[in-house]
């Protein structure tokens, strides 16, 4: 079967991203998809040399954005020699068609660069298991597009009359394989699900949060491990799970996967059984980055992702992580009353959460991270207290 060259071939790639501000999304909001949409590019190993937005009520249904944008977009890759355009929403595979018409360029979406960032950054068999059949769901309606030269029919014994199409034959192939991939993955969820029953009855706490927020780094300070930390998009995709102990209560630590917004639905899918670490956990720690000019954006995100996959309500310890990155807004007037930026949203934040914890940290530096313990243990305690009534001595 011929391979679709959807990914980014080459280091230092060339490209441009395209966007659409939507009915009800500012034009500011849009930009900061872009932006976000360039960090997704940048770790897939592309440099962005333009964006271009359109004010739209919805996309166009044929080309995304509309005629004339799109000639705007063909004359800047002609007379730059442009290899490579992504767009900000995942295609259509008539969209797809249409635009790679018009431009005569490769063009990749959303959904497909973060399959693409997920493929280079699966080390476990698990994971590659959880890409490969996002990434065949993802290419399977758009066959048409990626095997249009081998449209030839297929003769042979057996096969008199009409015969198969070449795509047809694909097509076949593919679903075999996606339901290889699904049986696979079946049997690993059920390997999980008995690691995560042969645990016992041990306390178990989630990092949970938006890509490259630091859970990571968190981990490995509140483990004392060494789990794989980067500066990038997705830096790990295997759910990793240690055991810690706070003061006399042990508990098991698991670092999940990032969340991201338009997060590709064939991977919150294929990736069940990572999900499901979050949906058993007892405590949930969402991890924020509060150096990051949309992290209110981004809490609202991964609550949303949760609701989704979880609707039980956890307890839950916000930690808002990197303060030694923090940086004002430049437009911030200075409080009346002497307070800091940073200790003025440590107080709005305070009492915005209501009854959910929240701690202000740098785990990178190791700073306030006694607090974090502190509020962590008095957590793991009542827990213990329901689950072992007659264990006093523990706590």
């Amino acid at each position: 079967m011929a391979k679709a060259k959807l990914k980014i071939e080459k280091q230092n790639e060339g490209c441009i991203i395209v966007g659409v501000a939507q009915s009800g999304i500012s034009e500011e909001i849009a930009l900061e998809h872009l932006d976000e949409l360039e960090f997704l590019a940048t770790t897939a190993g592309a440099v962005t040399k333009k964006h271009f937005l359109q004010k739209l009520p919805v996309p166009n249904p044929k080309t995304y954005v509309g005629s004339g944008k799109l000639m705007e977009i063909h004359e800047y890759i002609s007379n730059n020699k442009i290899e490579l355009v992504i767009f900000d929403d995942e295609l259509s595979p008539s969209q797809l068609r249409n635009i790679e018409g018009e431009l005569n360029c490769k063009i990749l979406d959303r959904t497909i660069l973060i399959l693409d960032i997920f493929a280079s950054r699966a080390m476990t068999f698990h994971a590659k298991t959880q890409v490969e059949l996002a990434q065949l769901q993802y290419m399977l309606p758009r066959l048409t597009r990626l095997w249009t030269h081998l449209e030839r029919q297929k003769g042979g014994i057996g096969l008199r009359g009409p015969g198969e199409s070449q795509i047809e034959t694909d097509r076949r192939i593919i679903n075999q394989r996606i339901s290889l991939m699904k049986e696979r993955l079946k049997d690993i969820d059920k390997q999980m699900h008995t690691q995560r029953g042969n645990r016992g009855q041990l306390v178990r706490v989630a990092l949970v949060g938006y890509t490259n927020v630091g859970k990571s780094t968190l981990m490995n300070v509140l483990s004392k491990s060494k789990v794989f930390a980067e500066n990038k998009l997705f830096a790990t995709l295997d759910t990793t799970v240690r055991k810690v102990v706070l003061g006399n209560l042990p508990m098991l630590l698991t670092d999940t996967v990032g969340f991201i917004r338009k997060l590709p639905k064939q991977l919150m899918e294929s990736f069940k059984s990572t999900l499901d670490e979050v949906r058993e956990a007892d405590i949930l720690i969402h991890v924020l980055d509060i150096s990051h000019p949309n992290f209110e954006d981004h809490f609202k995100v991964v609550n949303e992702t949760l609701a989704e996959i979880d609707k039980c309500d956890k307890p839950t310890i916000v930690v808002f992580n990197k303060v030694d990155a923090y940086k004002a807004p430049e437009f911030e007037l200075e409080d009346p009353d002497g307070l800091s930026s940073l200790d003025l949203l440590k107080k709005s934040w305070m009492s915005k959460l209501g009854p959910k914890r929240a701690i202000f940290i740098s785990a990178q530096k190791k700073e306030n991270m006694e607090e974090l313990r502190g509020v962590l243990y008095e957590e793991v305690k009542e827990i213990f207290k329901v689950r072992y009534p007659y264990n006093n001595f523990l706590y």
